[in-house]
């Protein structure tokens, strides 16, 4: 039996939920995470994406969850506004073991890497999420215009779609919990048929 693999990641806490194979544009200002963005672009080192539970994403460390995704920076750009602009791609789920604050406030975590979501795509209704988020992402702009797209693989448009979609927060980080695209999709589409988009 595979030994699950531990890792030591900076946590971003965010009132965002990504999943793996997601992008995820973020505006950088706070020196904590300007700092981490640097060492991890330096390093080539992942950061840990997870949910706020209580608190904010500036200031005091925020209280997170503790099921997160892995990310590693795809782009970054100096914005119009002089902000540091990037890009997070989600890779991995995650589950946080321990955590330790540093004096800057920056979350550092022991983690343990959680195994890839297994393809099932015999679901029913699977055309009418397809076309839906072909829909969506024909009317953004990059990074999600550019992504590599696997609609054949409905692991990757459930997440996607959770993603983009305005969906409570909370809905959003239960389906990233889920270990089976089954049980995630059929959570899904009634929250899609109350957004009258099925």
């Amino acid at each position: 039996m595979d030994v699950p693999e531990k890792i030591k990641i900076p946590l971003f806490p965010l009132h965002a939920v990504l999943f793996p194979g997601g992008a995820l544009p973020l505006r950088i200002f706070e020196p904590r995470y300007l700092d981490m963005v640097s060492n991890c672009m330096k390093n080539e080192t992942r950061i840990g994406v997870v949910l706020i539970k209580n608190g904010n994403e500036a200031g005091v460390a925020a209280k997170a969850h503790d099921i997160g995704t892995s990310s590693f920076i795809s782009y970054w750009h100096k914005r119009n506004d002089g902000m540091l602009g990037i890009t997070l791609t989600g890779e991995q789920r995650f589950h946080v073991l321990s955590t330790e604050i540093q004096p800057d406030q920056l979350i550092v975590a022991e983690v343990e890497l959680l195994p890839a979501i297994k393809e099932h795509n015999n679901i029913h209704n699977s055309e009418q999420l397809i076309n839906l988020l072909k829909r969506i992402l024909s009317q953004l702009e990059p990074p999600f215009s550019t992504m590599k797209t696997f609609y054949d693989d409905m692991d990757w448009v459930s997440a996607r779609l959770i993603e983009l979609l305005p969906l409570p927060l909370k809905e959003k980080q239960s389906m990233l919990v889920m270990k089976n695209v089954c049980d995630r999709v059929k959570h899904l589409q009634p929250l899609l048929v109350g957004m009258e988009l099925l």
